[in-house]
């Protein structure tokens, strides 16, 4: 079965930060770059005002923005979350994303191993 992720986990290659998509009008798009084991790189593109609700993972998370402005809450506490910034989530922690315009969000996401 073929992978919908933009890069193989056999072998080397880029890819653009840039979801192929002119506007998102409402709602919001994602596109997985690399699925491998314990890891997992997706990009998310936002129209303005969208919100996750919240939300828990099991996994380690790093969110960079690419574009645009959010509110990131975890645990309640909102941060503003601008373009180049890098946030780091720990597993189990609990939180919300609003879009405050329109928003492009690199998540990596690590899976702890299995015991």
């Amino acid at each position: 079965m073929k992978s919908s992720a933009l890069l193989a986990t056999t072998a080397s290659g880029s890819c653009s930060l840039q979801i192929p998509v002119e506007k998102v009008a409402h709602g919001i798009v994602s596109q997985a770059l690399l699925t491998a084991p314990g890891l997992r790189a997706t990009l998310f593109k936002f129209a303005a005002g969208q919100e996750l609700s919240e939300h828990t993972s099991s996994a380690r998370v790093l969110i960079q923005v690419i574009s645009g402005q959010c509110e990131f809450s975890v645990d309640g506490q909102p941060n503003l979350l601008l373009p180049g910034q890098l946030f780091h989530l720990p597993p189990k922690a609990a939180h919300a994303v609003k879009a405050l315009d329109e928003l492009t969000l690199l998540v990596i996401q690590a899976m702890p191993p299995k015991e």
